[in-house]
C-alpha cells in the first residue's frame, strides 16, 4: 500500500494540521484507505467545516416540522397523515467539467435524499446560473445541463415543473447547477438514516461499484484551476431507468416491516453512507469489502469506498428480512448484496481477503469533524472591497416602451421556452401550474396541492449580504402566497466562493444572518439544505469568485387546489391592483444593468413584518376567490410584471398613473399586482388600471413576445 507521505495527504485536500488531528484520532499513521476515508467525510462537502458554525443559528422548528436539517431530507406535516419531504443540492463542479452527466446525476442524487425517507417523488425544480452568453464555453454548458436535466428527469418519470436560470459574467469559470426534490409520504412511513440492533444485517442494494467518481466530493471541495479537464474521472455517470427501479424496490420494501434504517449513497458513496448511519445510531460498522458488488476487474477497498457510482442505497435490515428483500430488488433486476453488520464497537471497520484494513473510529469521522470559525470583514469592510458604485444620478428614461422590449429580450427575463419545452412537466398527471410565480403539483388523490418556488437575486447579494439573504427568503414567501399557497418551509443551496477569503465570509455569514431573520419574521422555517463552497476559478488568464448565491427553495400547501391563481391575465375589464406602494428603489436594478450597463447602489432593503402582513392579505384574497390573476413584483419592476401577465394572458392593459423611470423599473420589494372584478376592493392596495386591449406601456403584445422569445432561439440557432 502507498507510502503517506506530505504530498499523498496534501493530494487528498488535508491540511498539515488536519492530517495532525488524523493522527491524534487513530494514536497511528493511517493507510491509505483510511486516508482516503478522512479526506472525504472532512471535505468540506461533506462536513461543513467552514459553515457548521452559521448554520447551526438558523431557525429550524416549528409545529409543523416532523424532520430538520441532518436527515436526507426535510419532512413537514401537510395534514391527513401526509407528508411532504424536500431538499436542494448543488452539483456545480461536476456540471462544468462534463454538463450533461454532471447534472442529471445530481438530479438522480437529489431524488435518491428524498424517496430514501419514503417519499414518492413528485415534483423536481432547478436553479442554474450561468456566465455571459457569449463566452466560448457558455452555450455548451447550457445545452448539457439542460439535456442532462430533462435527460434524467424524464426518463425517470418524475415531472420538472419549474425553476430559474440567469446569466453573469461572474459565473464564466463555475456555473452553479442546484437541484431540488419534493416527495409526498404517509408520516407513520417515514425512513431515517440511524444504524441500530447489533448484529443486524447491512445491505447493499441498486447498481454495482465502478471507478466513477471517485474523489468526487474532495474535487467538489476545491477550487479550479487549468487541470479542470484532468478532473473529468471524478465526475459519476448516471443511469435514470435503474433509478427508476431503485425507486419503485425500496418504495416495496418500505411498504414492509423489513428496514431499520436506510441512507442513500451520495457525495463520498459507500463511505459518507455507512458513516452517517452508524454514527447516527451511536453505533459501529463492519464491512466486508469483498461482497460488494463491482463492475470493474480488480477495485480495491480504497475505490470501493471512494467511488460515487450512481444509483445505490445502504439499508440495516431487521434479522431474517434478508431473503425477502432479495427477491424484491432480485425482481426489480438490482443488485443484493448482505456486505455487513451493525456492531457496538464504534469504529468503522473494513474487512478485505480476511485482512482488516481499516479501523477508524466514528466520532472523529463524523460528529467530531473539524469545524472553523473562519475569520470575517465587517460589514462596512465588506463594502469597500465589494466596490459597489454608489447610485448616484439616475439616467433619465426617454422611452419606457422601447427600454421594456430590451429587458424582455434580455438573458435574465427572456423567454425559458427553449429550456422548459425540454422538460417532461406533465408525466404522473398531478402537475396543476409550470412557470409563473410557483409550480403547483396536486398532492395524488386529494384537494391539496403543494406549491414550490425557488429564488435568489445573486446582485443583491453581493452588493449587500444580508439585505440579499433576507430577499431571496422573502421572495419565495411571495411567489408561494401568489398561487394562494401557505409557505411552510424552505431548503437552501448556499453557494459562494473560497471561505479562507474573510471577504467571501462576510459574504456568507450576512447572507445567512438575512436569511435567518427572514425565516422567524415569516414563520418560515430551514428543513433542509447543502453548502457548496470553493465555486471560483483559477484558471489562466484571471480567476473569479462566483456572486455570493444562497438559492432558496420553498415550499408551501394549498387545502384546495381549485383556488388557485395563476399570472396570466383572464378578463377584459378587470381592474388592476398594486399591493405595496410605487415603485422608487433603482439601486442594482436589472433596468440600470441591462439598459444602462451598470451595477450600482444598495439593493432594495426588505420589510419583513410587511413582507407578512401582504402575503397574509393575498392569500386571504384568493381564498376568497376575489383574485383573476396574481403576480408578484420582482426583476425589472412593475412594467415588466405586467408584461409577464399579459404575455401570459394574451391580453394586454391600460394604465391609470403616471410612468416615471422609479415606478415603471423600481424593483422596491414586498409587492404584488392582483387582476380581479372592477368591483372587488383589496384594503391597502391602489388602483392602477384596468386589463384590456394589446399592448402594455404602449408596445404590443406580438411586439413584447417577439422581444421576449428571441434570446434563446437566436443564441441556439447560431
Amino acid at each position: 500500500m502507498a507510502e503517506i507521505t506530505a504530498d499523498v495527504v496534501a493530494a487528498h485536500g488535508l491540511s498539515e494540521e488536519e492530517y495532525e488531528r488524523v493522527l491524534h484520532a487513530l494514536g497511528r499513521e493511517p493507510n491509505l484507505v483510511e486516508l482516503g476515508i478522512f479526506s472525504v467525510m472532512w471535505s468540506e462537502h461533506c462536513s461543513y467545516k467552514s459553515s457548521r458554525l452559521h448554520l447551526k443559528k438558523l431557525p429550524t422548528e416549528a409545529p409543523w416540522v416532523i424532520q430538520g436539517p441532518g436527515e436526507n431530507a426535510g419532512v413537514i406535516d401537510i395534514g391527513d397523515g401526509q407528508a411532504a419531504i424536500f431538499k436542494m443540492e448543488s452539483h456545480n463542479h461536476p456540471s462544468y467539467i462534463e454538463p450533461y452527466q454532471g447534472a442529471a446525476t445530481g438530479v438522480g442524487g437529489i431524488l435518491r435524499d428524498v424517496f430514501t425517507m419514503g417519499a414518492r417523488p413528485v415534483a423536481n425544480m432547478n436553479a442554474l446560473r450561468f456566465g455571459r452568453p457569449d463566452h466560448p464555453k457558455m452555450k455548451h454548458l447550457v445545452q448539457g445541463v439542460v439535456a442532462g436535466i430533462g435527460g434524467y428527469g424524464n426518463c425517470v418519470g418524475v415531472p420538472t415543473v419549474g425553476g430559474e436560470t440567469n446569466f453573469h459574467p461572474a459565473y464564466d469559470g463555475n456555473i452553479l447547477v442546484n437541484a431540488m426534490t419534493v416527495g409526498v409520504a404517509d408520516t407513520d412511513k417515514i425512513f431515517y438514516c440511524a444504524a441500530t440492533g447489533l448484529g443486524n444485517p447491512i445491505v447493499y442494494v441498486g447498481s454495482k461499484t465502478g471507478r466513477d467518481g471517485i474523489h468526487g466530493a474532495t474535487m467538489a471541495s476545491a477550487d479550479f484551476s487549468d487541470d479542470t479537464e484532468e478532473k473529468r474521472p471524478t465526475v459519476q455517470v448516471g443511469d435514470p431507468f435503474t433509478e427508476k427501479l431503485l425507486i419503485e424496490a425500496c418504495l416495496e420494501l418500505m411498504a414492509t416491516d423489513a428496514i431499520v434504517a436506510i441512507q442513500d449513497m451520495g457525495a463520498a458513496g459507500l463511505t459518507s453512507s455507512s458513516v452517517e448511519m452508524a454514527s447516527k445510531g451511536g453505533a459501529g460498522i463492519r464491512l466486508d469489502m469483498n461482497q460488494v458488488p463491482c463492475r470493474e476487474e480488480g477495485m480495491t477497498p480504497y475505490e470501493m469506498m471512494l467511488s460515487e457510482s450512481q444509483e445505490r442505497m445502504l439499508m440495516v435490515l431487521k434479522p431474517g428480512k434478508e431473503p425477502m428483500a432479495e427477491a424484491i430488488f432480485r425482481k426489480w433486476e438490482l443488485d443484493f448484496a448482505v456486505i455487513g453488520e451493525v456492531t457496538d464497537t464504534g469504529h468503522m471497520v473494513l474487512e478485505w481477503n480476511g485482512e482488516v484494513v481499516c479501523d477508524i473510529p466514528l466520532g472523529p469521522l463524523a460528529d467530531d469533524a473539524p469545524e472553523y470559525d473562519r475569520p470575517y470583514v465587517t460589514p462596512e469592510e465588506y463594502k469597500v472591497w465589494a466596490n459597489v458604485a454608489p447610485l448616484g444620478d439616475v439616467p433619465q428614461c426617454t422611452d419606457i416602451g422601447a427600454d421594456l422590449l430590451k429587458l424582455m429580450a434580455s438573458p435574465d427575463l427572456a423567454s425559458r421556452r427553449w429550456i422548459w419545452e425540454q422538460y417532461d412537466s406533465q408525466v404522473g398527471a398531478d402537475t396543476l401550474q409550470t412557470g409563473g410565480d410557483a409550480a403547483v403539483v396536486r398532492v395524488h388523490g386529494t384537494k391539496k396541492a403543494l406549491a414550490i418556488s425557488t429564488d435568489c437575486t445573486p446582485r443583491y447579494c453581493y452588493a449587500d449580504p444580508y439585505e440579499g439573504g433576507k430577499q431571496a427568503v422573502a421572495e419565495t414567501y411571495r411567489n408561494l402566497s401568489a398561487v394562494g399557497a401557505r409557505p411552510l418551509a424552505i431548503t437552501n443551496c448556499l453557494n459562494f466562493a473560497n471561505p479562507q477569503r474573510p471577504e467571501i465570509m462576510a459574504q456568507i455569514v450576512g447572507c445567512l444572518n438575512g436569511m435567518g431573520d427572514a425565516c422567524r419574521a415569516l414563520d418560515y422555517p430551514i428543513v433542509s439544505g447543502n453548502v457548496s463552497l470553493y465555486n471560483e476559478s483559477k484558471a489562466t488568464g484571471g480567476g473569479s469568485a462566483i456572486l455570493p448565491t444562497p438559492a432558496i427553495g420553498g415550499v408551501g400547501l394549498m387545502a384546495d387546489h381549485a383556488k388557485m391563481v395563476g399570472i396570466g391575465f383572464k378578463n377584459e375589464g378587470d381592474a388592476i391592483w398594486l399591493l405595496g406602494g410605487e415603485g422608487t428603489h433603482l439601486g442594482q436594478s436589472l433596468w440600470l444593468r441591462e439598459v444602462h450597463g451598470r451595477e450600482a447602489g444598495p439593493p432594495p432593503p426588505v420589510d419583513l413584518a410587511e413582507e407578512r402582513e401582504r402575503g397574509n392579505d393575498v392569500r386571504w384574497f384568493i381564498d376568497m376567490g376575489k383574485a383573476n390573476a396574481v403576480h408578484d413584483i420582482s426583476d425589472g419592476g412593475l412594467i415588466v410584471a405586467l408584461a409577464e401577465m399579459a404575455l401570459a394572458g394574451n391580453i394586454g392593459c391600460s394604465l391609470t398613473i403616471p410612468l416615471d423611470v422609479a415606478t415603471a423599473f423600481g424593483e422596491d420589494q414586498g409587492r404584488y399586482l392582483i387582476a380581479a372584478p372592477v368591483d372587488e376592493f383589496l384594503e391597502n392596495a391602489i388602483q392602477i388600471g384596468s386589463v384590456g386591449g394589446s399592448t402594455v406601456a404602449g408596445v404590443g403584445l406580438t411586439a413584447l413576445r417577439e422581444a421576449s422569445d428571441s434570446f434563446f432561439r437566436d443564441w441556439m440557432e447560431t
